[in-house]
């Protein structure tokens, strides 16, 4: 714990040093009162013991008054211990209506000054720990975790990368998954998350493709009031939020070089400096990790930190796309298009074998979030007793029910050029467009183009 005492009186400031130091780890003793904001912006300090005068004669208090409220602004969760003589307790009782934690009569006795300041102490961290709680629950609210279901399948391969899952959910490894947008990455980390030890501590997410490269650190590791333009307040970050519980880090594939060392760092040292500070904070996280990016191959083009990839995938489990388990196409399809009768109230609506088997020559590019968004969209616009497969994929029931035949998919390499060709055929040569429809990222898209015109 850190107390900062500032007095204009040097024989009173070494007396309550000497006494503070048996219970302060750190004790700053000040007589210049315009040093206190540089010893209060990294927010590490518990308490601090004010004179309410610092000008030789002076007896109002105003000089007081006005450091109080500096300090309440420079660091909110700081309590404030004001002292002052007998006759200036009118002064105090006002410091306390504006604020103060408490306040103690010079000359104040050895036991009196510890209990007053050791009391102070215990509010500044309980006020810390409830803002610390008020932060986390904003960030569950956001987050909130899905009540626990299995995840549903059929498919031999998705069966093997579930057994995976009951494997590492019982140890605290750090988890690299991989696979395409949609595949259902979120799902499998809390699955893990819910089969864990942790499962009643907190889950929090960050999805590194929305945040912009500014607001990464101070999202990711917090930061103290002043720290830079728009930091207004303390913020407490997602490792912090997520200290004993599970963090998921989506899309970890776009995180800049210069925030990959960083994150580095923190998971060696499991410890984050929030931004403005310079006081590390202790975390306990287990580290969940998602991309649809070729991390390997970014490795060797010197996109991502090779020792970053060892240290975050010490499990990895890679999630395959719908059309590598069609055979979990009906039990999906149904599960979302009961839903969704429910949801808007046309329980009669029917959905035929022949409409399943249909669907299942669709490639699915966008995997199981684009069936259930068509799903979605069949029960709302179907006016018929019956779902159709048009009702699912309009106007793309002329060249787009077509799925590889099984010889082919097993070529990867040869299935991807073929989506990735359609769906530039599709937006007529925008490749931004067709990164979008693919769900990968452009600079995936360009990559990718230039891998199979390497090898063709």
């Amino acid at each position: 714990m850190k107390i900062i005492i500032l007095d204009d009186d040097k024989d009173v400031l070494l007396t309550a040093e000497l006494i503070l130091k048996s219970c302060f780890k750190e004790v700053v003793a000040l007589t210049d009162p315009e040093l206190m904001e540089r010893h209060l912006t990294d927010g590490t300090c518990h308490v601090v013991l004010l004179d309410m005068n610092y000008t030789p004669g002076a007896t109002s208090g105003v000089e007081g008054l006005r450091m109080l409220h500096n300090i309440r602004n420079w660091s909110p969760n700081t309590a404030i211990v004001v002292h002052t003589a007998w006759g200036e307790v009118p002064i105090a009782v006002k410091a306390m209506k504006e604020g103060a934690f408490d306040f103690i009569e010079k000359p104040w006795g050895k036991e009196k000054l510890l209990a007053t300041c050791e009391a102070a102490a215990k509010h500044s961290q309980s006020v810390y720990e409830l803002n610390r709680l008020k932060d986390q629950q904003e960030a569950l609210k956001r987050d909130l975790v899905k009540k626990k279901g299995n995840i549903l399948t059929v498919s031999p391969r998705m069966l093997k990368v579930m057994q995976s899952v009951r494997k590492v959910a019982v140890t605290d490894a750090n988890v690299l998954i991989l696979g395409e947008n949609g595949t259902g990455k979120e799902l499998i980390a809390r699955e893990i998350f819910q089969l864990s030890a942790r499962s009643d501590q907190p889950f929090i997410t960050v999805d590194m493709a929305t945040l912009p490269q500014t607001l990464i650190e101070s999202e990711l590791f917090g930061h103290v009031k002043g720290a830079f333009t728009d930091a207004r307040e303390d913020r407490t970050g997602r490792f912090e939020l997520a200290s004993g519980g599970t963090l998921f880090l989506d899309e970890i594939g776009n995180l800049p070089m210069a925030m990959q060392s960083k994150l580095l760092a923190a998971l060696q040292n499991r410890q984050i400096v929030k931004v403005g500070a310079n006081r590390p904070v202790n975390i306990d996280i287990r580290l969940i990790c998602a991309t649809n990016m070729p991390l390997h191959e970014m490795v060797n083009h010197n996109e991502f930190r090779q020792d970053l990839l060892y240290r975050i995938n010490t499990v990895e489990i890679i999630v395959p796309p719908l059309r590598e388990r069609i055979e979990d196409l009906p039990l999906l399809l149904g599960y979302f298009v009961e839903k969704n009768k429910k949801k808007y109230l046309k329980n009669n609506l029917l959905l035929s074998e022949e409409t399943i088997n249909a669907l299942k020559h669709y490639a699915w590019p966008g995997n199981v979030r684009e069936l259930e968004h068509a799903a979605e969209r069949a029960v709302i616009m179907c006016e018929r007793k019956e779902l159709q497969p048009d009702d699912f994929l309009p106007g793309r029931q002329n060249d787009s029910f077509t799925m590889p035949d099984r010889g082919s998919v097993l070529n990867v390499h040869e299935t991807e050029k073929q989506l990735i060709e359609e769906a530039i055929r599709k937006c007529n040569g925008n490749l931004t467009r067709a990164s979008k429809e693919l769900g990968m990222g452009r600079t995936t898209l360009y990559r990718r183009l230039k891998t199979q015109n390497g090898m063709q």
